[in-house]
């Protein structure tokens, strides 16, 4: 039985889609000096690309011919322009009777390949080896999806510090609360284990694999006994347990081999300095200006002198098929790159709009903002906001901040108004700066406190924020 024309075509469209689409996602997710270091790489490797900023002024001529046309090698004998530069230590190599081997030209990458091995390399984040392992694993596309954004939302130990409901809310869309929890349960299965834990005991738990020694002890321990565990409490867990003392000792012990902070080994060692990927500078009307800092990154371009090469019949036909490939893999990059700097503008640009009292007045006016509403705004699904913003950094006037800084969620105030998360954290360190320090204020008179400044919240919210912001309970805040 023959095989449908059309479905062939679009089977074929799709195995061809589906690298250009990661590859895509890839140099997204990219901040700008790892783009650039991608970018150096791909040069090294690719005798086709050309940088046009190493080249003559006279040489950079724009040609009229487009990448679709350099695909299929059309010939373009004759004409000047952009295509014609050929880096001045390749002329020598290939210039003698226009004949190209596929031997040489592999060579040649090889040597220019070898030359960027010393430079160092942006190490690898906890989120891009969690990701990696994701796209191995079989998941509904939503879940999919809401696995990314807690991925994205992981501190540096590997901890969720947001609850599931945070999680939908903020994610947006038609998430529901038993997706987040199929999602989270797939990111827990991930290396190293404990990552995706909310909370110690959690942590710990998802590492009591079949072969850790007293694992039976270990969960009941773990599980039920932590505070006393923390505080050495042997005689009571004994007690409680009925289990010997030696054997709790003992099950302390292969406790101790486990990782509180399964995602801090990905941690750089020393501190980095931060390369903004977007500037945004007040304009004459009021608003604001974004634009990308790419100002010395390289210029690609493809070589035409290469187009003639598989052109030409007396070029070998493997040389042949390795320009044909290395001119795909090439025109690939170029349009990635191109789909990065307009996602990350539209993004950048709809973020800056939405907070725009943020940068008028300060940090305290952030606004309520969820990923999926950028995603709404520009037009692209909420994964490649998380993407474009991930490990992204803007200078502005108030300073330099993450992107994913201005992301949040936030509650109603008791005018009906939208207010930030943010800004009720911001007005708790205020309340707790002013407090009576020979009588400090308990988390239930904060919470009044924050009620009668327009901010109806939680007693446990309010002493979820103070841990986060590591100020100590109003007990260890007395002073005498």
């Amino acid at each position: 039985m023959r095989l449908d024309t059309s479905q062939q075509m679009r089977t074929d469209m799709r195995l061809r889609m589906a690298p250009r689409m990661i590859q895509s996602m890839e140099i997204l997710q990219l901040p700008l000096m790892a783009l650039q270091e991608r970018i150096d790489q791909e040069l090294s490797e690719n005798p086709i690309l050309v940088d046009l900023r190493e080249t003559p002024p006279q040489e950079q001529e724009p040609d009229d011919r487009s990448a679709k046309e350099a695909d299929a090698g059309e010939d373009t004998a004759g004409e000047t322009g952009e295509f014609d530069l050929v880096p001045d230590d390749w002329r020598d190599t290939y210039a003698e009777g226009h004949r190209v081997s596929r031997a040489a030209l592999s060579e040649e990458a090889d040597r220019k390949h070898d030359a960027m091995q010393n430079m160092a390399s942006r190490p690898r984040s906890l989120h891009d080896d969690l990701s990696d392992q994701l796209s191995f694993l079989d998941a509904e596309p939503n879940v999919r999806a809401l696995a990314e954004y807690i991925i994205f939302n992981l501190d540096d130990n590997g901890w969720l510090k947001l609850d599931l409901h945070e999680i939908v809310r903020d994610f947006g869309g038609s998430a529901t609360l038993a997706e987040a929890e199929e999602a989270l349960a797939l990111v827990q299965k991930l290396d190293p284990p404990g990552v995706g834990a909310r909370n110690l005991r959690e942590c710990l738990l998802l590492q009591l694999t079949p072969d850790v020694p007293c694992r039976d002890i270990l969960y009941v321990l773990i599980a039920n006994h932590i505070d006393d565990l923390q505080q050495n409490r042997l005689p009571a867990i004994e007690k409680k347990t009925g289990v010997p003392i030696e054997k709790i000792k003992e099950a302390m012990e292969h406790l101790r081999r486990l990782n509180p902070k399964p995602g801090a080994r990905f941690a750089p060692e020393s501190a980095q300095y931060v390369v903004p990927d977007l500037i945004v500078e007040p304009n004459e009307h009021g608003g604001y200006e974004v634009r990308l800092v790419d100002d010395h990154t390289p210029q690609l371009s493809i070589s035409q002198y290469y187009q003639k090469q598989l052109k030409n019949k007396s070029t070998d036909p493997a040389a042949r098929e390795f320009i044909q490939k290395r001119i795909q893999s090439a025109r690939w990059l170029i349009e990635s790159i191109e789909q990065r700097r307009n996602t990350l503008l539209k993004v950048a640009r709809a973020i800056i709009e939405h907070q725009k009292d943020f940068l008028d007045k300060g940090p305290e006016s952030i606004e309520p903002l969820k990923m999926q509403q950028i995603a709404d705004r520009v037009g692209v699904h909420v994964t490649t906001v998380s993407r474009a913003v991930d490990d992204k950094w803007v200078q502005t006037p108030r300073g330099i901040f993450a992107l994913k800084r201005f992301f949040g969620g936030g509650t109603t105030t008791a005018d009906g108004d939208e207010v930030a998360w943010d800004t009720i954290k911001q007005k708790l360190l205020e309340i707790i700066a002013k407090e009576d320090k020979q009588n400090p204020l308990s988390d239930e008179e904060i919470v009044e406190e924050l009620g009668s400044h327009g901010f109806p919240v939680a007693r446990r919210t309010v002493t979820k924020y103070r841990r986060t912001l590591r100020i100590p309970s109003s007990r260890q805040r007395k002073q005498f």
